[in-house]
C-alpha cells in the first residue's frame, strides 16, 4: 500500500457499512479518499473522527446523487480542480428494493438499475477518462459486487437486484478486456462479499416480513471491515497482478 500515499481515492456510496469502512480504511493507509453520498453528514462525522485519530491520509466529503449524471460528473469536475483526478475508483453504492419479478414496481426496478449499474458504469467511464488524461496507468477500479452476482438466492425479493449484480459481474470482465485492449495496466476487481451486517438488510426488508435482526444473529456473518480488508489486499497486491475476482463468504452461511 505504499505506492499509493497521497494518491486519490473516489468511494461510492461512503457515508455508512461497506463504504464508510473502506473510506477509514484507505485514509489510515494514507490516501486522500473523496466519499461520496447523497446525505454527508455522516462523512463529515468519520473525517472528523479521521482526523482526530492522526490518519496518514484525509478523508473529503461529497455530495452526490449518483442516479444523476449530471452530478456525477459535476463531481468528477470538482475532482480534477482539487485533486487533480482520480487514481483509484471504488464503486461501493449499491441498493436493493424487495421487488420480485412477477409482481414488482416498475421504478424500483429502474432506481436498482440507475445506482448498481448505470452509476456504476459512468463512475468507471469517468475514473479511466481521468487516468488516461494524466497518463496513469497504475489505477484502480473496484467493484463492490455481491455473492448474489455469481449465484441466485431462492427468495423472491432478491431476484431483480440478484440480476444487477450479474451485470456487474459481466461488466468488470468487460472493463478488463477493454483496458487490455487499450495496453493498459489499470486493473478492474470485482468483490463480492456473501451476508455482511450493514444497514442494507435493514433498508431491504423494512416493508417486507422479514427481519435483518433475525437474519443476522442466525450465524456469524461478515462485517464491512472485512471488505475494507479485502479492498486493500487487492490494492496491495503487486503492479503486475490483477486479482480480478474475490468471493468473501461467512464461515457459518449457505450462500
Amino acid at each position: 500500500m505504499e505506492r499509493w500515499k497521497g494518491r486519490v481515492a473516489l468511494v461510492t456510496g461512503a457515508s455508512v457499512g461497506i463504504g464508510a469502512a473502506i473510506a477509514r480504511a484507505l485514509v489510515q493507509h494514507g490516501m486522500k479518499v473523496v466519499g461520496c453520498a447523497r446525505r454527508v453528514d455522516k462523512i463529515e462525522k468519520l473525517a472528523a473522527e479521521c482526523e482526530s485519530a492522526g490518519y496518514a491520509g484525509t478523508l473529503v466529503p461529497y455530495k452526490c446523487d449518483l442516479t444523476s449524471e449530471e452530478e456525477i460528473l459535476s463531481m468528477f469536475s470538482a475532482i480534477k480542480t482539487l485533486h487533480q483526478g482520480v487514481d483509484v475508483c471504488i464503486n461501493n453504492a449499491g441498493l436493493a428494493h424487495p421487488e420480485p419479478l412477477l409482481s414488482g414496481k416498475t421504478e424500483l426496478w429502474r432506481n436498482m438499475i440507475d445506482v448498481n449499474v448505470i452509476a456504476m458504469s459512468i463512475c468507471t467511464r469517468e475514473a479511466y477518462q481521468s487516468m488516461k488524461e494524466r497518463n496513469v496507468d497504475d489505477g484502480h477500479i473496484i467493484n463492490i459486487n455481491s455473492i448474489v452476482g455469481h449465484i441466485s438466492h431462492p427468495k423472491d425479493i432478491t431476484h431483480f437486484y440478484g440480476a444487477t449484480k450479474y451485470a456487474v459481474t459481466a461488466l468488470t470482465e468487460g472493463i478488463r478486456h477493454e483496458l487490455n485492449d487499450q495496453k493498459s495496466h489499470i486493473r478492474v476487481t470485482s468483490i463480492s462479499p456473501g451476508l455482511v451486517e450493514t444497514e442494507f438488510a435493514y433498508r431491504m426488508f423494512e416493508k417486507t416480513s422479514l427481519s435483518a435482526s433475525q437474519l443476522y444473529s442466525t450465524s456469524k456473518v461478515l462485517e464491512a471491515k472485512d471488505i475494507a480488508n479485502a479492498v486493500v489486499f487487492v490494492l496491495g497486491a503487486p503492479p503486475h497482478m490483477n486479482v480480478g475476482e474475490i468471493i468473501v463468504r461467512p464461515v457459518e452461511h449457505r450462500m
